[in-house]
């Protein structure tokens, strides 16, 4: 999936991890941060829906991060977790200006950030529609970005957007299995966790009938973005069926 390491040592760690769950690493090159698409925020959201879903945000990143941690020790090195800041408008970075309704993972400051008020209407959206709490559309958001981080300290980068999007919506997989094998996963999580893929996805490209110009369009949208929503939601089943295994073929 991925085109070239970034260094011998992360040719190294990706190895060993490829070792430890019988994965078969490519290469990658450095990459920015990431930005989820926008998603409109709910209309009758409140600030107790805000708290409630930092809440959760809390607890999963505590997860994530013990995952992450255990995982890299078992072939001898060490994950750094990202901190986590949470923001409403228009907030700077040391990647840039981040934009309100959406999350972002910067490797220059090892920090996910994430608009609260989004991903509590992530959560609210889902619970609206399919009747569950709602909580696993918004965690998926920082499981996504947690994604990116578990992918660049490994050294796995690539200049092309839609692979390292891909690694992370499948790492948010590999999360949700985690969590189903370890008894946290409620009923319903899978099916908030695609709804948030689906939500967050980027359009599907509109085609001319003209071979030429839909092959041109095609590559282009093969090269940019988060993927369609079946993209997405077919990467993140690949890491909730198959596992850490999964993400890096």
């Amino acid at each position: 999936m991925l085109n070239r390491l970034t260094s011998l040592r992360g040719r190294a760690v990706a190895l060993a991890l490829a070792v430890a769950v019988g994965i078969v690493p490519a290469t990658a090159s450095a990459v920015p941060a990431t930005l989820m698409p926008r998603v409109t925020a709910e209309p009758d959201l409140t600030e107790r829906d805000v708290a409630a879903a930092n809440a959760k945000v809390r607890m999963a990143y505590a997860d994530l991060s013990g995952l992450w941690r255990a995982r890299f020790a078992e072939i001898g090195e060490r994950f750094i977790t990202p901190r986590l800041l949470r923001y409403r408008g228009p907030t700077r970075s040391a990647c840039g200006v981040l934009q309100p309704n959406n999350a972002a993972y910067c490797p220059i400051e090892n920090a996910i950030y994430y608009d609260e008020v989004f991903v509590a209407a992530q959560a609210k959206a889902a619970a609206r529609e399919l009747g569950t709490d709602g909580d696993m559309a918004g965690i998926g958001v920082i499981a996504h970005e947690m994604g990116h981080a578990v992918a660049i300290q490994l050294g796995y980068a690539s200049p092309v957007a839609y692979d390292n999007e891909a690694i992370a919506d499948c790492l948010a997989g590999a999360f949700a299995r985690h969590a189903d094998e370890n008894g946290s996963l409620e009923t319903g999580d899978v099916e908030e966790a695609f709804f948030g893929m689906a939500a967050a996805a980027d359009p599907t490209p509109e085609l001319t009938g003209n071979r030429r110009i839909d092959r041109r369009i095609l590559r282009q949208v093969a090269l940019m973005g988060h993927g369609t929503r079946e993209q997405r939601m077919g990467n993140f089943r690949s890491g909730l069926s198959g596992g850490t295994a999964a993400c890096f073929g």
